[in-house]
């Protein structure tokens, strides 16, 4: 196998025929499924129990409590087909494919229905700037196969490299969770002290809801895989933002401060032609967190600690 087919492999191309149409679909897909979760699920701090997680075939619900029983929700992006599976044994499946946004809606809510399961969402999209209604809107989902599959391998090396960045991390930090509004992966540190109330501002989100997620003081990271009008690319941000966080030096070359979105980038594409992915990754995260911290004066002496490796004796070997 040649070193560009390899590296394919790992960190595929995400600029590619049928990307565009496709992210938005999941977008949209996601959204509902996540939906599900926010409707039946108690609350957690900063909405931690609305977010998907990333499996080893694609992206879940977890476990979604409902009356005595619970199911779970997974898009499967190898197989190409959403699965809800119930604690009781049951079942059910439904083909990712070209069609009509309203007719995935219901599909979706028929066949949890035919599962014993009544969930009421509020059926509209949150974070776009386009209006959009799933029980309504005559979009038209376009879905291509290579590209979702495409996305989630790169969903599992970004994965990694914040769990990794996770367990370095001893105060309070989110887990690795893919949220379906801005349709990112992340991972959150923060510093123990409360935030100033966020501004709010995003389309067709509540700022109560923005208050909640950022009442403390944070760094956060992760992958988002792009939009319309920007590339794919590793983040990061700090809220508050520090004085001097946006002139901070950081690694790799690569990496630049984005005024727009007010937050650092590492491009995908740079990762993906870089000699060693995992170090220039490994040191944006590290950087960017470095900065916001330093700059915000995060006791960093009780927040951090370097994580052994996997396996290693002082991991999780010693342990079972």
């Amino acid at each position: 196998m040649s070193s560009e087919r390899a590296r394919d492999e790992v960190w595929p191309r995400l600029d590619v025929a049928g990307g565009a149409d496709t992210r938005k679909s999941l977008l949209l897909w996601t959204q509902i499924v996540g939906k599900t979760r926010l409707a039946l699920s108690p609350m957690i701090n900063h909405w931690w129990q609305v977010p998907l997680y990333v499996t080893a075939r694609g992206l879940t619900t977890s476990k979604i409590p409902y009356g005595d029983v619970a199911f779970d929700v997974e898009l499967d992006l190898l197989a190409h087909q959403l699965v809800i599976r119930t604690s009781e044994g049951g079942g059910d499946m439904m083909d990712l494919c070209d069609g009509p946004l309203n007719g995935f809606y219901r599909e979706y809510l028929d066949r949890l229905a035919r599962l014993g399961i009544d969930v009421h969402i509020l059926p509209f999209a949150v974070e776009t700037p386009e209006d959009i209604h799933f029980d309504r809107e005559e979009v038209e989902c376009r879905y291509d196969r290579d590209w979702a599959t495409r996305f989630f391998r790169a969903l599992l090396q970004a994965h990694r490299l914040l769990e990794e960045f996770r367990g370095e991390f001893i105060g309070k930090t989110s887990p690795v969770h893919f949220f379906w509004g801005a349709f990112d992966l992340a991972v959150t540190r923060f510093s123990g002290r409360t935030a100033p109330p966020h501004p709010g501002g995003f389309p067709h989100v509540a700022d109560r809801v923005m208050r909640e997620a950022y009442s403390h003081e944070v760094s956060s990271a992760g992958f988002w895989p792009g939009d319309d009008r920007n590339e794919a690319a590793f983040y990061a941000y700090a809220y508050p933002s520090p004085p001097g966080f946006a002139a901070a030096a950081v690694r790799p070359s690569s990496a630049r401060y984005d005024s727009t979105l007010g937050e650092f980038l590492l491009p995908y594409a740079a990762v993906r032609a870089a000699a060693d992915p995992r170090a220039d990754v490994r040191a944006f995260l590290e950087t960017t967190y470095a900065a916001a911290a330093e700059l915000a004066h995060w006791n960093r002496a009780e927040l951090e600690r370097a994580a052994p490796g996997p396996g290693s004796v002082d991991g999780g070997s010693a342990i079972g």
